[in-house]
């Protein structure tokens, strides 16, 4: 894994691996929109880069580029760019037939030849893409001709069509080019339902609709990305009219309450937060207890009630959302003495300050927060706290810019409503592409890949079981709750699903945006 420097404000874009198949302003110019044109001005983070092969977080990836396969709103796989797929189970050989009337949005006919060369990118190591460990189990790509496509897996992986609505790139575009540098990345050309307009930097995103999609003509006409950072600001600027929609934190929620001319869409998520501990520090790289004995320090209730008021749950597991959670794990209740007791029989003991210490060392780090995320900050104090009362010096850092290598742990989010695998393996796998923080333990490689490499769904709910068990005992993170996504927009906003449990930063809200339109 390529270790680097990452914007916070592009981590708090929201991730997406849905491709939208049905399944010089101060912000946006809707001053010039006609009295019938339908523009939706969405509160977004910032963006850097808009690649879906390179850059796990970007929902508006789901906007302009199609995957072969997508999720409905209840999360399940369906066609989009392939019509269909058949798999021989003896050669794990999956056949794509894909759609003969598919363009791109400069007019060029999409063909196989672009799936071979995304899938490609993706896994070329030269890319440094964050989602390469999910193609892992690809041993072969053949186009067979201009709509077919055989995909052959070295073993049996049934999240690789969870992982194929991921968003092809047009090859003729990007061929022999230096796909992480490419002015492509600010210029985007897909095949969704949206197209690049305009991209005022730091300002706004404008995508206009794509009259040629192939599956329908999108209700909306324009979608402008407003950059919004702060959480606060956003539910201000929604209040005032900038917005029409916008993710609000529970306790901005308020401002929306018994006001007709807004709807909350509180909406269930698979997205958790917690404190990952960076193994690269020394504090943390030379005494593998504290994570565990820090755990039994967070007070989870209190700040699911304090912080969210109510709108989660408390989390003690990264896949407590979905059907292979095991409930019957150490959770970690809060107990401070026993944190007290697991650090004291481990060498650590209190100072006169009342701060512990190990062998010249003090109990001491900062828990690193980004920019504009008021949720993660409030937990982030709120944790230090409560460590601070066991005997731990700890301070939050809030900041532009996140070293991974460097930082001693961080308010992490991650979560998926798919496959298992997804933000299992590639999270917690020695040197995967989204583990920021050097985890290393060989019986959860082991666990992992068994669990990816299996079609047999009661041995894969026993290995996710034994990974969460063995997860336990050397733990990651310090998990803190799963939170709601609380969306809010004006009432003549229409197409949303409130029933979809939605993703990491609440992606999938818009699962089916060609049926969204404006009253």
């Amino acid at each position: 894994m390529k270790l680097k420097k990452l914007k916070i404000m592009s981590l708090a874009v929201i991730l997406s691996l849905m491709a939208g198949c049905s399944s010089t302003n101060k912000g946006a110019d809707t001053s010039t929109k006609s009295s019938n044109e339908k523009v939706l001005v969405y509160g977004s983070g910032d963006y850097t880069s808009i690649n879906p092969a390179l850059y796990e977080h970007g929902e508006i990836n789901s906007l302009i580029f199609n995957g072969l396969t997508a999720h409905d709103k209840n999360n399940k796989i369906v066609p989009c760019l392939a019509e269909s797929w058949e798999l021989d189970k003896k050669s794990n050989t999956y056949t794509f037939k894909l759609r003969n009337n598919v363009k791109w949005h400069d007019g060029k006919k999409f063909t196989a030849e672009d799936v071979k060369f995304t899938l490609e990118t993706i896994m070329n190591p030269d890319n440094a893409s964050e989602i390469a460990s999910n193609y892992e189990d690809i041993k072969n790509i053949e186009v067979v001709d201009e709509t077919t496509i055989k995909i052959t897996l070295k073993a049996p992986n049934v999240a690789i069509l969870d992982y194929l609505t991921i968003g092809i790139l047009p090859k003729h575009l990007l061929e022999g080019k230096d796909i992480t540098t490419d002015p492509y990345n600010q210029s985007p050309i897909g095949t969704g339902p949206f197209k690049m307009e305009k991209w005022d930097k730091g300002q706004s995103i404008t995508l206009d609709k794509n009259e040629d999609y192939f599956e329908k003509e999108p209700g909306l006409d324009k979608v402008v990305f407003k950059i919004v950072v702060d959480a606060k600001a956003k539910a201000m600027q929604l209040k005032s009219g900038e917005l029409d929609l916008a993710q609000v934190t529970p306790k901005d929620m308020s401002i929306f309450d018994g006001n007709k001319d807004f709807k909350e869409n509180i909406m269930k998520t698979s997205d958790y937060r917690g404190i990952m501990y960076n193994f690269n520090a020394p504090l943390f790289k030379g005494n593998r207890e504290l994570p565990n004995a820090l755990s039994y320090a967070i007070d989870r209730k209190a700040i699911l009630d304090s912080v969210l008021l109510g709108h989660g749950q408390v989390a003690y597991s990264p896949l407590q959302a979905g059907a292979y959670n095991n409930p019957d794990i150490e959770k970690f209740d809060y107990n401070p003495s026993k944190a007290k007791e697991k650090l004291e029989n481990s060498g650590w003991k209190q100072g006169s300050d009342g701060i512990y210490e190990k062998n010249g060392t003090k109990l001491a780090f900062e828990i690193v927060c980004g920019e504009g995320d008021q949720v993660r900050i409030d937990m982030a104090n709120i944790c230090a706290q409560q460590l601070k009362e066991i005997g731990a010096d700890v301070k939050v850092a809030v900041k532009a810019e996140v070293d991974w290598e460097n930082q001693d742990s961080f308010l992490i989010g991650w979560g998926s409503p798919f496959d298992p695998d997804d933000h299992t393996y590639k999270v917690f796998g020695t040197d995967k592409g989204s583990n920021y923080n050097k985890y290393s333990n060989t019986k959860i490689d082991e666990l992992l890949q068994k669990a990816r490499e299996t079609d047999v769904d009661k041995d894969r709910v026993k290995y996710y079981k034994e990974f969460q068990e063995e997860m336990v005992k050397d733990m990651p993170y310090t998990f803190i709750s799963y939170i709601d996504a609380i969306y809010v927009g004006k009432s003549n906003v229409k197409g949303i699903t409130p029933q979809t449990v939605l993703g990491h930063h609440g992606v999938g809200i818009f699962n089916n945006i060609v049926d969204w339109t404006i009253e």
